[in-house]
C-alpha cells in the first residue's frame, strides 16, 4: 500500500474545525483544528535517542519523506542516549516554546505532560477524514494500547521491541538439552549445563531485571501497579526462582556488563533472555564461533517495550499535521519492512511480521520466530510514578540477586518501604 501524500495549496489552510468554538487560526497550542493541507515550508523537530544502524536508518527513511514531500522538513535532533533523553524532556517541559515538535518517549515519562495539557491527543488525527490513517494499516491494537496514557491515544508506536532467548546452538547440542519452552525448562537445562561443563558455563540469565520481574507477575496475572505487593506468594515466588539459581551459579545476573550478549558472546552463559534490538551485537560478537539461535521467551506473556512518537501542543496546526503525515509514513508498511530489517526492531504493522520477505530475512534469526514470541503482548500500565517504581524494581531486584548470601525474605522485607515511597512520592 502506498503512503498517502500530502496535497499542498498555495491559498489558506482549509481546517476541520472540531469542536463549536473552534479557531480557524493556526497558533501553537489550539487543540480544536486540525489543519488538512500543508501551505507554507514547515519544519518539524524530532527528539530521538536513535545511534549506529538505527540512527542511519532513521535518516534514510527521513530524506525518503523529505523527497515525497517537500514542503516539509524534519530536522532530526539526536539526544545521545535514552537517559540524557528524558532528562532533556524534563528540563524542557518547563519551557514549552522551546520543546520539539515530536520526540521519542517512554509513555512513563511523559505521565505529568499529559496530566498538565501539554501533548496532543493524537485520535483525532487518526479519525479526520482527510488527513487520518484512512486505508493505511493499522498498527497492532496491543501497540497502539501501549502508547495511551490515561487511555488517550497521545503516542504512535514506532521503534519496538520485545523479549526473546538467545541460545548457543552448538552448546546446548553438545550437553544433550533442547531448547526450553517453559520457565521449568529453562531451569533443567540450565542445571545440566553448569552440572556438565563443570561450573565453568552458566546455564542463563536475564539482561532486565525490572522486565524479569514485571513480565513474571504479569504471567501470574498480577499488575504493575501500586497495588502489588512485593511480599505477596507470587512476587516471593518471581524473585526466589531467580535467586535460588544464582546462589546455585546455574543462573547469572548481567552485572556491570548491563547486557549478557558480551558473556553469551565468550561462552560463559549458554543462553540469555533481552531484547530483540540486541540481535545486531549478537550476530557480530559470535560470529566465526559458534551458532547462535532465537526462540520465543518460555512465559506465554510477554512485553512490549521500546519508545513511540509523541507530540507536543506548543506546535502549530501546521506543525502538527507536517508532523503526523511523517509518523504515518513511519509506521507505514513499506517504511516498517525497512526499518525492522535494517535495525531489528519488531515491526508495528502485521503485514510486514507475517510476511515471507520479513521472516525470510538472511539477515535476522529474529524474524522467523518473533509472531510466536508477541502473540500475547502487555505494557507496564501509565500512571503516577510507574517509570520511577519500574526503575526502583531494577535496584530491589539487582541488591537481591547480589547478596543471595542473604535471607531473601529480610531482603524483600527491607526493600518494600523503598518501593512504596517512590509509589507514594
Amino acid at each position: 500500500m502506498k503512503t498517502k501524500k500530502l496535497v499542498f495549496a498555495a491559498a489558506a489552510a482549509a481546517t476541520l474545525v472540531l469542536g463549536a468554538c473552534g479557531s480557524s487560526g493556526s497558533s501553537a497550542g489550539n487543540d480544536e483544528e486540525i489543519a488538512t493541507d500543508i501551505t507554507e515550508e514547515t519544519t518539524v523537530t524530532f527528539w530521538h535517542a536513535m545511534n549506529g544502524a538505527q540512527e542511519e536508518s532513521l535518516t534514510k527513511l527521513t530524506d525518503e519523506f523529505m523527497a515525497d514531500n517537500p514542503n516539509i522538513k524534519i530536522e532530526l535532533q539526536n539526544q545521545s542516549q535514552y537517559s540524557d533523553l528524558q532528562a532533556k524532556i524534563n528540563s524542557t517541559l518547563p519551557s514549552p516554546k522551546d520543546l520539539p515538535t515530536i520526540t521519542q518517549a517512554y509513555p512513563g515519562w511523559l505521565w505529568n505532560a499529559a496530566q498538565d495539557e501539554m501533548l496532543v491527543d493524537l485520535g483525532a488525527y487518526i479519525d479526520n477524514d482527510t488527513i487520518g490513517w484512512g486505508e493505511q494499516e493499522e498498527i497492532r491494537p496491543s501497540l497502539l494500547e501501549g502508547a495511551q496514557i490515561d487511555g488517550v491515544q497521545y503516542g504512535i508506536p514506532f521503534n519496538k521491541s520485545t523479549e526473546m532467548l538467545f541460545y548457543n546452538a552448538n552448546m546446548l547440542n553438545e550437553y544433550g538439552v533442547d531448547v526450553p519452552t517453559n520457565f521449568d525448562e529453562l531451569k533443567a537445562a540450565s542445571q545440566t549445563i553448569y552440572e556438565k561443563s563443570d561450573g565453568k558455563v552458566v546455564g542463563a540469565g536475564f539482561d532486565s531485571l525490572n522486565n524479569y520481574y514485571a513480565i513474571g507477575m504479569k504471567n501470574q496475572g498480577v499488575d504493575f501497579d501500586k497495588d502489588l505487593q512485593l511480599d505477596s506468594d507470587e512476587s516471593k515466588e518471581i524473585i526466589n526462582y531467580y535467586a535460588e539459581g544464582v546462589k546455585d551459579g546455574y543462573f547469572r545476573i548481567a552485572g556491570s556488563d548491563q547486557y549478557l550478549s558480551g558473556p553469551f558472546a565468550n561462552e560463559q552463559v549458554a543462553m540469555f533472555i533481552g531484547s530483540i534490538a540486541g540481535e545486531g551485537y549478537v550476530k557480530k560478537d559470535t560470529e566465526g564461533k559458534f551458532e547462535y539461535g532465537v526462540s520465543p521467551r518460555p512465559e506465554a506473556i510477554n512485553l512490549q517495550q521500546g519508545t513511540d512518537l509523541y507530540m507536543f501542543n506548543s506546535a502549530t496546526a501546521q506543525e502538527r499535521t507536517a508532523a503526523f503525515e511523517y509518523m504515518k509514513f513511519l509506521t507505514s508498511p513499506e517504511a516498517q519492512m525497512e526499518w525492522a530489517v535494517d535495525t531489528g526492531y519488531m515491526p508495528v504493522v502485521e503485514s510486514v511480521l507475517e510476511s515471507d520477505a520479513y521472516k525470510n530475512n538472511p539477515d535476522t534469526k529474529v524474524a522467523s520466530e518473533l509472531a510466536a514470541a508477541t502473540k500475547e503482548l502487555f505494557s507496564i500500565p501509565v500512571v503516577e510514578n510507574s517509570d520511577s517504581a519500574y526503575n526502583e524494581v531494577r535496584a530491589i531486584m539487582e541488591n537481591i540477586l547480589s547478596n543471595t548470601d542473604k535471607d531473601v525474605d529480610q531482603l524483600i522485607e527491607e526493600a518494600k518501604p523503598q518501593l512504596e515511597d517512590v509509589w507514594n512520592q
